[in-house]
Parts: C-alpha cells; structure tokens; sequence
C-alpha cells in the first residue's frame, strides 16, 4: 500500500483541503490528519483534476526524430496532463487493431499519462475507404474516437457512412475541416495580410463550409460530430447553430488561435505557421466568447513536433504545427482566466472532465472526490515569469512563445496517485520501457 497525502491545495480554485490517496485513489478529501509515505505542500496551489488531451500527434510510429510515444508523454505530464489522445496520421497510420494497440501499449509501457490512441476514419488517410473502425474499437485499445487529422475527410457519402457506422457503438468522429480544393497549395489565412506578404490565402470559408456540411449529416444519421481546432468567427456560429438545434456536436479550440493572429506572420517566421491557420484578431475575439458562453467545449493543444529541419527554412518548405503541451495551461491562464472568460473550475472542465467525456476516459466523472482516481494536476497561479524553451522535455522545440511571459505554472502532476512531475520537473525514474 502507498499513500499521499496533499495539503492545503486550493479546489478547483476555491476552498483549501487536503487530498489523501492511497494506492492510486482518493480517499478523502478534507481535512487529514493520517500520515503518509509523501506529503506535498500544496499551500497556494490550486488543484485542478488531471488534464485530458483530445488532440495530440506524438508521432511514433514513423516520426521519432521529432517526437516518440516516450518523450510525448514526458512532455504531456510536464504540462500537467493524465491523459491524451494520440492523433492516426503516423507511419504507418493507425489504422488497424494492431496498430492502435502497439500506440497503447507503448503509452502502458511509458507510465507517465494514460495514451489513448486515435484511430483514422479511413485507410491510410486517402479519404477513399473507411478503415477497420469496428476492429479498432473492439481492440484492446478500446478506440473511440476517429480522424484523418491532417486531411479533411472530404467525401460526403464516406464521411456520412462513418458517423452511421460510429453511431452503433457511440462512437465520435472527429474532423479536420478543411476543403481541400479550396485550400490548395494555401500557406496562411486569407486576407489583408496575406496579400501584403505575398502568401497564398486560406480562406476561412474553407472551413466553415465542411462544418455546416457534417452538422447536417450528423443530424441526419443521429451520430456524434467533434470539430478539431475550430479556427473561425465563422466556424464558432455554425457550431453555436447547430446546439441550438439540438444536433450532437461538440468542438476544440487550441490555446494558440487563442492567442495569436495572422498579424504574428509579418515576420515570416515558420514557427507561425499551423493547420489551421491563424486567423484574424476578430476571430480571435470570438473564439474567447465561444469559449466563455459554451460554445466550444474543449480546449486541446494539437500538439505538433517537428524536427529543427522542418522547420528552419523557408516559410513556402516549413511544416504546419508546433508543441502545445507544456504551454497550453499558461496560455489557457492567459486568454481566459486572466481576462475573466472562466474560472480555474471552467479550466477543469475545459482541459480535463468534458475532453474525458468526450473520448471516453474513465476515472474523470467525478474528479477530486472521494473514491475517484487519483489524477491530480496543481498550479501556482501566482507564478509570472519568462516562458523558456529550455523547459520544453519533449523531442521537438517549434513554439514560437520562447521568451514570453506568461502566468502559471504546473507544480506537481499525479498519474494515478504517482507523482510524474514533483516541484515543476520530470521524474525521469518513471520510464518503464
């Protein structure tokens, strides 16, 4: 039997109680007065419920010089994160059983988050065959969430055959909205900007149009939508419709088109440059509101390593994509606790209960509770200070927020009621495999 006990931890930002976990969940919650195999001083810190991640690439299969299952991981609890959702766009794709439960069998073996995999829509990516949903969510994986993330699933009839086919089981898809022909060879948001520099435009329609689209078939066949990295004014009053109407739909937004602008692209710099784009400062505004009135549910870092190579160059030959896993909660503090969007229990359910809810994960119904799992994130919101890419564990270092200060700061992350981050670091014992 071990034991935990944390002390004087701010709930969800509100009353100060102690924790005590034993052997990997809560057992009180209050004042404790049992002694324990470790204690932490958690006075000043607020307790948040461990992050989920709905959106993360950590690359392995195929792409381990920018980011492996292991350092993604690493990196993910580093952000105060207990589990995420490994995007299928590897190499090979994640697109049978087999390969689903390789993706969650390494997560197992790494010990610091619980890795749950993604499987695609269709096979290899090529928009043109579903794939092996039925064995991949009768895996050992248990999959229950599928994308193509990265491409759009463009064709109606296939994506409308996927919504039918997850509904039987109650699954969700969820989807890149991008329309392709009208994003070809696009480097940046469509606009004034983009003509001042020079760059093909993206325009935000692109997107829009592919929502509204799968709104409607979602409606049609009764299934679950999920929106990947809502992006647009546009995009946040399609999903707004769509509630109203009852269809069951839900949607993303990343802590980056949170806080950025295409504005940000003046230098040219290819850390700015993501799928989707970022958009306007007006699109930024109403991403915060969508955010604040409900909306959009989720907050997920689309976490996207690259190696140096990739991008250090030109803006035309750079990939899409940068980290987000350790600067998500900093940045979420930022835009939308600072400003007064939401409150540190908004936080929680943003980036921890509704991404859980959403994909399934257990032991995040009734966080920090007696007899919940003990995954337990605690921040010091009191912190200010430089935001330094020398902090990032992962493999790839492509964040443009090097040298931004930022609020926040995650103090310890518990997995499981073991202690993967003590004191803002790693522990690097912890690896298994």
């Amino acid at each position: 039997m071990t034991s935990l006990v944390v002390r004087g931890a701010s709930i969800l930002g509100g009353d100060t109680a102690d924790i005590h976990v034993v052997d990997g969940v809560i057992v009180g919650v209050g004042a404790i007065s049992e002694k324990a195999d470790r204690t932490i001083d958690a006075a000043g810190l607020i307790a948040l419920p461990g992050l989920v991640d709905l959106h993360t690439h950590l690359r392995e299969p195929g792409g381990e010089a920018s980011e492996t299952i292991l350092s993604g991981s690493r990196a993910a609890a580093a952000g105060g994160f207990t589990a995420v959702h490994a995007m299928a766009n590897t190499s090979p794709v994640a697109d049978t059983a087999t390969l689903v439960e390789r993706v969650f069998d390494q997560g197992v073996a790494a010990g610091f988050v619980e890795v749950r995999p993604i499987g695609a829509v269709t096979r290899n990516l090529d928009g043109e065959q579903l794939a092996d949903i039925g064995a991949m969510a009768h895996s050992r994986a248990r999959v229950t969430v599928f994308s193509d993330d990265g491409k759009c699933v463009g064709d109606s009839l296939l994506m409308r055959r996927a919504l039918e086919y997850v509904s039987t089981f109650g699954g969700v898809i969820a989807q890149h909205a991008q329309d392709p022909r009208l994003t070809l060879g696009a480097q940046m948001n469509e606009g004034s900007v983009s003509a001042e520099l020079g760059l093909q435009g993206w325009p935000a329609v692109a997107e829009d149009a592919i929502i509204a689209r799968d709104v409607l078939l979602a409606e049609s066949v009764g299934a679950r939508l999920h929106v990947c990295h809502v992006s647009t004014a546009g995009a946040v009053e399609v999903v707004r419709w769509a509630k109203r109407r009852g269809i069951d739909v839900t949607a993303e937004v990343t802590p980056h088109h949170l806080l950025l602008s295409d504005e940000n692209v003046r230098g040219y710099s290819p850390l700015f440059k993501v799928n989707p784009p970022l958009r306007t400062s007006e699109d930024v505004e109403a991403l915060r509101a969508g955010v604040a009135d409900g909306t959009i549910d989720v907050i997920a870092t689309d976490h996207a390593p690259h190696s140096a190579s990739a991008k250090d160059c030109t803006w035309a030959d750079a990939a899409f994509g940068m980290v987000g896993l350790e600067s998500a909660l900093s940045l979420v503090h930022a835009t939308l606790v600072n400003p007064g969007h939401v409150t540190w229990d908004g936080v929680a359910r943003l980036l921890s209960t509704t991404p859980a809810r959403i994909g399934r994960v257990e032991g995040y119904e009734h966080p920090l509770t007696t007899g919940s799992l003990a995954n337990i994130t605690l921040v010091d919101p009191s912190f200010l200070g430089e935001w330094g890419v020398d902090r990032l564990v992962g493999r790839s270092h492509n964040t443009p927020f090097g040298g931004l200060e930022l609020p926040g700061r995650v103090m310890s992350t518990i997995f499981r009621g073991t202690e993967t981050v003590i004191d803002g670091r790693i522990v690097d014992e912890l690896r298994t495999a």
